[in-house]
C-alpha cells in the first residue's frame, strides 16, 4: 500500500510537469512553432544521447512502424503548434481546458480506428462537455473564439496521436514511440519553417530566459516526464494514470493564478464551465471502470 501511495504521489508531481507545458508558453516571447520547434529539437537530442545509456535500440520492428511513427509525428507536431497558438491567443488555463476534452474525441476515434462499439455513456458525456464548453465561452471576442478553435483542434490531434500510439505501444517501447515521434515533429517543423522563409540566424536569437524555459519544456516536462508517467504506469495500471490525468487542466489553472495572474483575465461563467467538464471526463473514466469490471464479474461467474 504504501508503495503504492509513492507512486501515486509521483504521478501527480509528472501531472504537474504536464501542467507546466502550459504555462511556459505564457512565460515565453517565442511564436507557437519555434516553441515546438525547440522542444522536438531537445527532446529528441536528449532520448537520442540516453538511448546508449540505457542500452535502448533504436531498431523498430517493422518497416511498417517507421512509416506509422513518422505518420503520428505530423499529429504530434500539430497538436503542439496548435496548443501554443490557443494559449498565445489568450490564456493557458483555456488552452489546456480544451486539450481535456482529448479523451472525449477519442470516444469517437478508437471505434473508427479499433473497431469497438460506441459507447452510450460516452454521448451523454460528450454533449456535456460541450454545454461546458459553451459555457467559457458565452462572453469570448473573436480573437477568443479563435483561441477555442486552436485549442480544440490541438485535442482533436492530440487524441490521434493517442489512439495510433494505443495500438503501436503494445509492439514497440514506448521510449521508442517518443524518439520517433519526436524527431518526425522535428523534420516536419523545420519544413515548415523553411516554407515560412524562417531557416536562419534569426531562428537561434533566443534570450537566455526563453533558452532556460526551452531546456526545462525540453528535457523535464517532455523526455524525462514521459518516461518516467511510462515507469509509473507499469505499477499502478493504465487506467489509474489515465484517470489522474484528467486533473491536468486543474493543475494549469491553479498554476496559472499565482503565476501568469490569469485569475484577472477570467470569469466566473469560465471556472463553472471548467468545472463541468472536468467532472464530465472523470465521470466518463469512473463509469467505465464500473461497466468494466461488472462485465467481468458476469463473465467469470459460474452457474451450478
Amino acid at each position: 500500500m504504501q508503495s503504492n501511495v509513492k507512486y501515486f504521489v509521483a504521478l501527480h508531481l509528472i501531472i504537474v510537469l504536464f501542467g507546466f507545458t502550459g504555462i511556459v508558453g505564457g512565460l515565453v516571447s517565442l511564436d507557437s512553432f519555434s516553441i515546438v520547434w525547440y522542444r522536438v529539437l531537445i527532446a529528441a537530442v536528449s532520448l537520442a544521447i540516453l538511448f546508449p545509456i540505457i542500452k535502448q535500440s533504436f531498431r523498430l520492428p517493422s518497416p511498417r512502424h517507421y512509416w506509422v511513427l513518422i505518420g503520428t509525428g505530423c499529429f504530434v507536431a500539430a497538436h503542439w503548434v496548435t496548443f501554443y497558438e490557443s494559449i498565445q491567443l489568450s490564456t493557458a488555463s483555456l488552452g489546456t481546458l480544451c486539450l481535456s476534452t482529448t479523451t472525449l474525441h477519442v470516444a469517437w476515434l478508437e471505434p473508427l480506428i479499433m473497431k469497438r462499439a460506441f459507447s452510450k455513456v460516452e454521448l451523454v458525456m460528450s454533449v456535456i462537455v460541450v454545454y461546458g464548453i459553451y459555457f467559457v465561452s458565452e462572453d469570448f471576442n473573436a480573437q477568443e473564439y479563435k483561441a477555442l478553435a486552436y485549442g480544440l483542434a490541438s485535442a482533436l490531434f492530440a487524441a490521434l496521436f493517442a489512439v495510433i500510439n494505443g495500438k503501436v505501444v503494445h509492439e514497440v517501447p514506448a521510449a521508442r514511440i517518443a524518439f520517433y515521434e519526436m524527431t518526425s515533429a522535428l523534420v516536419v517543423l523545420t519544413f515548415a519553417l523553411g516554407f515560412q522563409n524562417r531557416l536562419g540566424p534569426d531562428l537561434f536569437v533566443i534570450s537566455m530566459e526563453d533558452f532556460g524555459w526551452m531546456l526545462f519544456l525540453g528535457l523535464i516536462c517532455t523526455s524525462f516526464a514521459f518516461l518516467v508517467y511510462v515507469e509509473i504506469v507499469k505499477y499502478i495500471g493504465a487506467f489509474a494514470a489515465s484517470l489522474s490525468i484528467n486533473l491536468e487542466p486543474v493543475y494549469t489553472i491553479l498554476l496559472a493564478i499565482p503565476i501568469l495572474k490569469e485569475n484577472q483575465e477570467l470569469n466566473a461563467n469560465f471556472y463553472i464551465g471548467s468545472a463541468l467538464i472536468v467532472v464530465a471526463i472523470l465521470l466518463n473514466a469512473i463509469i467505465k471502470r464500473y461497466l468494466r469490471r461488472k462485465s467481468q464479474s458476469n463473465s467469470t461467474t459460474v452457474i451450478d
